[in-house]
Order: structure tokens, then sequence, then C-alpha cells
């Protein structure tokens, strides 16, 4: 372990009482989307006085921070997001947000412990190998904050070619508290968004057939849908949609003149992304068409599949397992559905996403509530861990990347 002669956990430990204080009051006051003047400001105060160079978005929030190493050596980013979601909170913490938004998927932690990796890593600067960029990206719940910096040149902002580049993200449940898990090639689905509109012919529900209705054609697509996926798609490639939206008309004694469908759909590769939004198309148009309607489609590729370099993601558990111990790095045996927009970083540079389960003590992880739920709740005593973990990956792919 070339990291062996700093203790990343036990200096973490040392200013978790700082970090922990930055993420209640980030918890406090949840900003949405790619605009997050106060998230920002906060971070910014809490980053003055170490040695980075700085770099403020110019069309959302984000902060792009260099910190430049005493020795040559490769460029690393690392990544915390700060956005919340529009969910009103319940969960009793003293510190729970009062404004409508709630840091319910945890960003509040990511982006304090980003904020105690640059200090870790700031504390070694003479020792460390190359140069890290520390990403704090807005809007991961979108609209979408990771293509926007890397159109603002978030990969030439330290001036030297991003090397590889490694995130985190905390989960309230399912796992051991502690737990970093990880795996190589497609780590998270996809995040696809389905719209079809049914056009028909209005008429009075009494006299169905004077009419064209289009709630007919909508019910049957929507579970010709799940046909479609098992007869269509491989299981070893899995495809998941689910139907969110119906929308007709407001009078139950009408028949719309339109009727709406919207569903999320999850993929784990690309080409099964565009497949999808094809074979949907054309199901959507013959059911219409028998139905004597038209179908309107609209198929929203939204954020691509997380896919983690196999080298970087075994980087990531050879390093977890030395600092934390071997039971604290697990490979992760099935991709998940969630998604992620750090995956449009994956796809241009090398890298790995990691989850971290930090359940809270008193909860039972297997039935806790779940990130996006309003009585979501973390342990922020791991906190200190994860920033030590983010500091010791930049650490060590800097130091293998080197050797020799």
């Amino acid at each position: 372990m070339t990291n062996a002669n700093i203790d990343f956990p036990g200096e973490a430990q040392a200013i978790s009482a700082d970090l922990v204080d930055l993420r209640r009051r980030l918890h406090r006051i949840p900003e949405l989307g790619n605009d997050l003047p106060n998230t920002q400001a906060m971070v910014l105060e809490a980053l003055a006085g170490l040695p980075l160079e700085i770099t403020t978005g110019e069309s959302l929030s984000s902060i792009a921070a260099v910190l430049r190493g005493g020795l040559p050596g490769p460029t690393v980013l690392l990544r915390g997001d700060m956005d919340g979601l529009p969910v009103i909170e319940d969960t009793g913490l003293d510190f729970a947000s009062t404004n409508g938004n709630m840091h319910a998927c945890g960003h509040d932690l990511h982006t304090a412990g980003l904020v105690g990796a640059a200090r870790l890593l700031a504390a070694h600067r003479d020792q460390l190998r190359g140069t890290v960029v520390f990403m704090f990206q807005p809007g991961e719940e979108g609209p979408g904050g990771a293509l926007p910096m890397l159109e603002e040149g978030l990969l030439d902002v330290a001036g030297t070619p991003v090397d590889a580049a490694f995130g985190l993200h905390v989960q309230a449940r399912l796992n051991t508290p502690g737990t970093f898990e990880t795996r190589g090639n497609t780590m998270l689905a996809s995040s696809n968004q389905l719209f079809v509109t049914f056009h028909g012919v209005a008429g009075h529900g009494s006299t169905p057939s004077t009419a064209i209705d289009p709630i007919a054609p909508l019910l049957e697509f929507g579970q010709a849908l799940q046909t479609m996926i098992t007869r269509r798609f491989s299981v070893f490639d899995p495809v998941v949609a689910t139907v969110t939206n119906l929308r007709g008309g407001e009078a139950t004694n009408t028949i719309p003149a339109e009727a709406f469908l919207g569903a999320t759909v999850r993929t784990l590769s690309k080409e099964n992304t565009e497949r999808f939004g094809r074979l949907a198309t054309d199901l959507a148009n013959s059911i219409a068409a028998g139905h004597g309607c038209t179908a309107e489609v609209e198929w929203v590729n939204k954020y691509p599949p997380t896919v983690n370099d196999p080298a970087c993601a075994r980087l990531a558990l050879r390093t977890i397992e030395p600092t934390f111990g071997a039971a604290r790095a697990q490979n992760m045996s099935d991709p998940g559905m969630g998604s992620e927009d750090f995956s449009y970083v994956l796809e241009r540079v090398p890298g790995a996403y990691l989850f971290y389960y930090i359940t809270p003590a008193d909860l039972d992880p297997a039935t806790a509530a779940t990130n996006h739920s309003p009585q979501a709740r973390f342990d922020d005593g791991f906190l200190s861990d994860g920033a030590a973990a983010l500091a010791a990956l930049a650490w060590e792919y800097a130091a293998e990347a080197t050797a020799g």
C-alpha cells in the first residue's frame, strides 16, 4: 500500500466535527437543479484558505477546484454532487430542512466529503504526485449538471488531461453500514423517458361509437410495453420500464380527444437504449392504428449507463481494503438499475463509481427508508471515512501510475 505512511482515516477523523457541521448546514438549505447559489457560497467558504485554483461555472453553480501536487504525476478527478430533491422532509432531525426541499439522496454528505478530501490531500501537497481536480456538481437529480460542466471545460481546467475519475454515493439501506461497493464495467443503468400521446376524437361517454377513444389504446399500450420487454429484450441485458404518468380527460362522462402516458425506462447498454425507443414507437403506432387513433412518441435519453473502467474498479477495491479493512470492500455482483450523470464523465475518462452504505445504527439496513424517501436518514458519523476514501483513491491512483 503506497499511502501506508499516511493515515487518511485518522486525519479525517480529526476534522470530522467540521465536516459534520458543514453537512448539517448544507442539509438545512437544500437547493434544486443547476442554480445552487447558497450551497455554492457555503462550499467556497469551506474551501477558503486551501491551496486551490478555483473556477466557478458560467451557466450553473458549479465549482472546479484544482490542487497541484509537489511531485509529477497524473491528473485525477474527484466528484461530489450538491443538489437536493423537491421532497418535504419527514425525518424529525434537529437539522432537518424546512424550505420544502430535502437532501433525500445524501448529496450534502457527498459535498462535505469532497471538501474533506480536499483538506486531506492539501495537507500532503508536497508529497502528492500530480494534480487533483475536485468537481462540485449541481443538478445530478435533474436537469443534469455533469454535461454542462464538461461543456464548460471541466476536463481542461487543470491544463493537463484528466487521467482518471472517481465518485462516491451514499446509500441509506441494504448493506452493512460502513461498506464500500463497486464493480468493473456497467455499474448503473441509463435513465430514459418515454412519453406517448394517443390522439382520437372527443365524444360523449354514453355513445363511444361516435368518438374515437384514445383511452383504449393507451391502456393496451401500457400492458403491451411489458410484454415487448420480455419478448424482444434478453434477460441478460435487462430493461426496466415503469409507467408513472397517465392522463386523459377531466370529466367522467366525456371521451377526451387525447390520452397521455409517461414512463421511466432503464437500460444497461447503449444498444438497448437506442433499440427501445424504436420498438416502443413502432408499438405505439401499431396499437394506435388498430384503434383508429394516431400516436405521438417522444423518447428522451437523459443519462447514459454508468460504466466503470475495470482496472480503476480493481484499484478502488484494493485501496479501500487495506485502508478500512477487508470486510468493508465488496465487489458488487450485479449492476443497479438506478442512474447517474457521472456517467458522462466516465464516458470520457476511465474511472470508477462506488456505493457507500451508511444506515444509522438505530435502523435496520434491510428495512430503512431508501434514498429519495422523505424519511431517508444517513449516519454522518461515517462522513470522515467517505472523505478519507476519496483522498486515498486519488493518492493511490497517482502512486501506482508513477511507480517504477
